[in-house]
Formats: structure tokens, C-alpha cells, sequence
């Protein structure tokens, strides 16, 4: 990225760090998990409940981000795309189970970006954690990166500015190593899943617990 895409990037996360502290009453949990010698070249693995997910991630975990985002959000309005393209957006068809979904992602991983992982794939409207898809893990191991599971919970005990946000032990890119074949592999990328959505489970236990 040239130094005026730098420039705006610092300027736009400073702006969202800003946004954050003025509008939510953040509690993080496990700070020092977050990878200190690694500023970028892995996964976040995160629950979804609300749009304001991704920016609230580049609040406290530092780093050149990418994520997916359906692809209407890149078809409106023209400004929105470009701002949420420089903020490392892709666009993602639901459904059509697009291989180059996988290579963007794995491609962003090399250049040693940040990648948001959303692994439910949709957002929940109750704050309860459904099953994961099979994309993270395929994602991971294809890259061989390893996957930081994070938790993010609004509005514990009735105040909607409350904003809990729990991060979880890196899991090693041997963690999931996937080698089998065939129906080796479906069962591998379920362990995997399951794996990494455990993670996030208990990292929402925590939250529960000490709040």
C-alpha cells in the first residue's frame, strides 16, 4: 500500500478507536493474548452479532485488516464501497460457493493482513453462538496460519453501551492441519470448525461468568 493508502488507513483507525471509547464502555478481557510478534498473517475468529463487529475488532487488536462482506454492500452507494474496499473489504456472494473467495482470502494471509473470519456466517440476533462453517478452517490450513478466537458480546446486564470483548490462546497452524483426503477431509474441517468454535464458546462463558 502506497503512503497516502497508509496515511488514511492510520487516520481511519485512530477515527474508529475514537468512536468506540466516546460510544461503548469496552471491558477486554485477556489483552495479552493478542499476537505480539505477529502483525498480521493470521485469522481472527469471531461470533457475529452486529455490523459495527469488524470495526470494533480493529479498535483493540492492531493491524492491516481484510474481511468479507456480502456482495450488496459493494453495489450501493459508491463512497461506501471505496471506504469499506480501503478498510480491506472483499465482496462474498452467499451461496455460490466461490473458489476464489478462498484464494482472496489465502492471498490477503500471505501479504500478511489480518483476515476476519466470521465463522457462523451470519449474524445472530439473540447473542447465542451457532455452529461454524466449514470456510475457517478451510481457510487456515490451506494458508497454514493459526486462528485467534475472539468473543464480542453488547449489552450485558441491560446497559446497551456496555461492550465485552474476550480474546481467546492463538490455536497453531498444526492444531489444524487437515491432510487427509475425501471424506477425511469433510471430517478434518468439521474437527477444525468445531475446534475453533469451542474456543469462542468458552471465551463467551468468560464474559458471562465476570460480568
Amino acid at each position: 500500500m502506497n503512503s497516502i493508502g497508509n496515511f488514511f488507513y492510520k487516520i481511519l483507525r485512530y477515527t474508529v478507536q475514537l468512536f468506540f471509547s466516546l460510544k461503548y464502555r469496552m471491558k477486554i478481557y485477556n489483552k495479552d493474548r493478542i499476537p505480539k510478534k505477529l502483525k498480521g498473517g493470521y485469522i481472527v475468529a469471531c461470533n457475529h452479532q452486529s455490523y459495527t463487529d469488524p470495526p470494533a475488532i480493529a479498535a483493540v487488536i492492531k493491524g492491516r485488516f481484510s474481511f468479507m462482506a456480502k456482495d450488496e454492500l459493494f453495489r450501493g452507494n459508491p463512497f461506501f464501497s471505496l471506504l469499506i474496499r480501503m478498510c480491506g473489504a472483499f465482496p462474498v456472494v452467499r451461496g455460490a460457493g466461490d473458489r476464489s473467495v478462498i484464494d482472496n482470502s489465502v492471498a490477503f494471509l500471505k501479504k500478511g493482513r489480518i483476515l476476519v473470519i466470521f465463522p457462523e456466517g451470519t449474524r445472530s440476533k439473540n447473542g447465542t453462538i451457532g455452529r461454524a462453517k466449514s470456510g475457517v478452517a478451510l481457510i487456515a490450513a490451506t494458508a497454514n496460519v493459526p486462528v485467534l478466537p475472539v468473543c464480542i458480546m453488547y449489552g450485558l446486564n441491560g446497559n446497551k453501551r456496555n461492550l465485552d470483548f474476550a480474546i481467546g490462546d492463538l490455536i497453531a497452524p498444526e492444531e489444524i492441519n487437515i491432510s487427509q483426503e475425501g471424506e477425511g477431509d469433510r471430517k478434518e474441517l468439521r474437527r477444525v470448525s468445531e475446534r475453533i468454535m469451542n474456543s469462542i464458546k468458552q471465551l463467551q462463558e468468560q464474559i458471562l461468568r465476570d460480568s
